[in-house]
């Protein structure tokens, strides 16, 4: 969350994607940029150079990407903002692992800032496979081009995944700080660039009416959803070598959960949030082997229909072995042992090829006495549940109960729905745009912090080591278009819960 003035253009730069062929800079970086133009947001002094192994000439490069632009944004592309932003756009043919390359870059990278006026400030995008991440920070290191000099800013963002387990995260850490210091380092989450995660903080603690609430003496339970219709699509391969689990909780939904259960900040100033999420991530109690096999749930989809359409199983989509076990859902029941979330359950769901996408926090209140109503013909007392809206329809809703008209006492849950769209207009938005504009300023509030991440490494840690242990006998074992295992239900069940239905499904 920016300190900056609303509406202020970010400081002048250069910013240098590696990997700026491919998917993540047509479907997201450039679409950001975009966007942030649009707003006035980028200054007028900022390029962006790519850097990729295909042989492109700057205007190759141009063509290609408003080819992309034009594709993806066919009702929305906007002419005048593409030609601000195309003459900014350069390109360099190179491999990460080639040194000579370096030098090339840093000498485009010179003279496109001294163009531009983007004051040698400089910011690398790692849009690249996670195994390159250490080796292109020791290039850049090597070549000189991450000192910090004369006000002038270098600073580096790592897309997720950063590590695949506690160890690989820890080495990775300390690889990447032998070359930059921590505020050097802005290792991303998109999930963080979305209205209703940031909104999270402020709703929470400018609300006198919520905060008193939001502990364990009026809580029962926390759920956490994050649900995709979707299969594996082309990314079977990758996705086989990393599942549900390394994909989408530690990252993603850790963060989510420290938004949710942490303390309030002395200031919005990045570390003093980043202490509290940290602190909230070393409450959450690791699980014994026994509590892993009691306490959490994996799937795999099999065939079935998703929105009318016949879905294939996980183990015939393209790049997946016929006998595979890695899994695309996973369910687990998580404690955070301090005194506000005390004996407060956290449940959480993600997988794929489920009824619908949706992401959502809900936060079910505890029920009132039923004395009062023991005469009455209401049966029993709806309880009152806040969810969190964050995709696919941005925004909040309250549900509680109210009396139904007429002359007998009836109860009924009524919603009181919030959305970003209807109050402040739908604007474009990728899930990038605040943080780019963030790195551009500064700001790292909504960046992992290094022992943040090994903090969530650490939780799912003895879950990864029980998993390899016993392999699953039984995947698949849902079928697309359902919401993952019957154990996933039976883990709720067993504690006199179930889960609730989302409402963008």
């Amino acid at each position: 969350m920016s300190n900056g003035a609303a509406g202020q253009p970010a400081d002048p730069c250069v910013m240098v994607i590696f990997g700026a062929s491919g998917d993540l800079t047509k479907r997201k970086l450039i679409p950001a940029l975009l966007n942030l133009a649009k707003d006035g947001l980028l200054s007028e002094h900022f390029a962006v150079i790519g850097v990729s192994r295909s042989e492109m000439s700057h205007d190759e490069f141009r063509q290609k990407l408003r080819g992309d632009a034009e594709e993806l944004g066919a009702s929305s592309f906007d002419q005048e903002t593409w030609a601000w932003l195309e003459p900014r756009l350069y390109y360099l043919a190179g491999d990460i692992g080639d040194s000579d390359a370096y030098g090339r870059l840093r000498a485009l990278m010179e003279e496109v800032s001294d163009r531009h006026g983007a004051k040698r400030n400089y910011f690398y995008y790692l849009a690249t496979a996670p195994r390159f991440f250490a080796e292109a920070v020791e290039q850049l290191g090597a070549a000189g081009m991450t000192q910090e000099d004369d006000d002038r800013w270098r600073r580096v963002i790592f897309e997720k995944p950063f590590g695949t387990d506690l160890d690989s995260a820890r080495k990775l850490n300390q690889d990447v700080r032998k070359v930059l210091s921590e505020r050097q380092i802005y290792r991303i989450d998109h999930y963080l660039g979305k209205e209703t995660v940031q909104n999270i903080m402020v709703f929470r603690f400018a609300n006198g009416i919520f905060e008193p609430l939001w502990n364990h003496r009026y809580i029962d339970h926390v759920q956490i959803t994050v649900a995709e219709s979707i299969g594996v699509e082309e990314r079977g391969g990758y996705y086989d070598t990393s599942g549900a689990l390394r994909d989408m909780v530690p990252n993603h939904i850790f963060q989510l959960i420290s938004l949710t259960t942490m303390e309030p900040p002395v200031s919005f100033d990045a570390d003093a949030v980043r202490d509290e999420q940290a602190k909230a991530l070393r409450s959450i109690t690791p699980m014994t082997p026994e509590e892993v096999l009691q306490m959490t749930v994996r799937g795999q989809y099999g065939e079935g229909v998703v929105n009318g359409e016949n879905a294939i199983p996980y183990r015939s989509e393209k790049g997946v072995p016929d006998d595979s076990t890695t899994e695309t859902f996973v369910a687990m029941k998580l404690t955070v042992d301090n005194w506000r979330w005390a004996g407060v359950p956290i449940y959480l769901r993600t997988g794929k090829r489920l009824p619908g996408r949706a992401t959502e926090i809900a936060i079910q209140f505890n029920r009132a006495p039923f004395m009062l109503f023991r005469k009455t013909d209401v049966d029993r007392l709806p309880p009152s549940r806040l969810i969190l809206r964050l995709q696919p329809d941005e925004g909040i809703s309250l549900s509680f109960g109210a009396k139904v008209p007429g002359p007998v006492v009836h109860l009924d849950a009524v919603n009181m729905d919030f959305k970003y769209k209807d109050y402040f207009g739908a604007t474009p938005s990728t899930g990038y745009e605040r943080l780019l504009y963030d790195c551009m300023l500064g700001d790292a509030t909504l960046f992992q912090r290094a022992d943040m991440t090994e903090s969530s490494w650490k939780i799912v840690a003895p879950i990864m080591d029980v998993w390899k242990a016993l392999p699953p006998r039984n995947f698949p074992n849902y079928e697309s278009g359902t919401w993952g295992p019957k154990a996933a239900d039976e883990l709720l069940t067993r504690d006199g819960r179930k889960w609730l239905r989302c409402a963008a499904c």
